[in-house]
């Protein structure tokens, strides 16, 4: 059994953290499965949409604390708190997280780096690793701030404390919540409904537009420079006639242009 299995059909790549009988607990060989599999589904023109979930009833129950009582006793200079690699913003591919159930320490984090959260709503959740004597990994000091807010950031990190999926939502840190039994179902609902109505390119660039604007804090007219520049690489492209040609004819897109072969990065304009 591996500790992550891969399923791609209809434009979907579904990556699952399994180990089960473990609630899927993070190891180090499950991240470089994570990070691999991210990397191979970036790379392929068939996946338009990844989803990651949890086999079973749990999403990630944290660091798999089973090998060991002190995983976190010492480090190493190999040692990075950010182990997933690329993260889920850095890929041109669009990520669903289907929180499934419980998402406890990186199980959490991983998840926030996602960029359409459906999440479990009688589930447990927490960035708990400073109750564990260390601090909350993945970028999380990034990503909580930029998604729900410094205040809910400090409160989150500093006390490492348990919440439910009611409260993600509040807070902003779920797109939405279900029944644990439906998250699955609907995030791939979410992710179909992207994989055949949403332009491959234009997904790609409008994430990249999207991500890199928090990340470099950039004002309004960068924004519409950059802005004005994925517009002119997919203005008069093919893809541009095929959905105003699929609207008017209400029939699915037939999307053509190839991420993988045709993508150029966005100008860094700074902050």
């Amino acid at each position: 059994m591996t500790d992550l299995t891969v399923s791609v059909g209809d434009g979907v790549a579904v990556l699952t953290l399994n180990s089960p009988q473990r609630r899927n607990a993070y190891t180090g060989e499950m991240g470089a499965l994570l990070n691999a599999a991210y990397r191979d589904c970036d790379d392929d023109d068939e996946v338009r949409v990844i989803v990651v979930t949890g086999a079973g009833d749990a999403f990630c129950a944290g660091a798999d604390f089973s090998a060991s009582a002190s995983a976190f006793a010492s480090t190493t200079d190999s040692f990075t708190a950010s182990p997933t690699d690329p993260a889920a913003f850095e890929l041109r591919t669009p990520v669903v997280a289907a929180v499934n159930g419980h998402a406890i320490g990186i199980g959490l984090t991983i998840a926030l780096q996602a960029d359409i959260r459906i999440m479990a709503t009688d589930a447990k959740y927490a960035v708990a690793q400073s109750r564990r004597g260390v601090i909350g990994d993945c970028m999380s000091h990034w990503t909580l701030p930029h998604l729900a807010g410094g205040t809910v950031a400090a409160d989150l990190l500093l006390t490492g404390r348990t919440f439910d999926g009611a409260e993600a939502l509040a807070m902003g840190i779920a797109t939405r919540t279900v029944p644990a039994a439906e998250v699955l179902d609907d995030a791939m609902s979410v992710a179909r409904d992207i994989a055949i109505n949403v332009a491959p390119m234009s997904a790609a660039l409008s994430k990249r537009l999207l991500w890199d604007t928090m990340t470099n804090g950039y004002r309004p007219r960068q924004v519409a420079r950059l802005e004005t520049e994925a517009h002119r690489r997919v203005m008069g492209s093919a893809d541009a006639r095929e959905g105003v040609a699929a609207f008017l004819e209400r029939r699915s897109p037939r999307w053509t242009a190839s991420v993988s072969r045709e993508w150029e990065v966005l100008p860094d304009l700074g902050s």
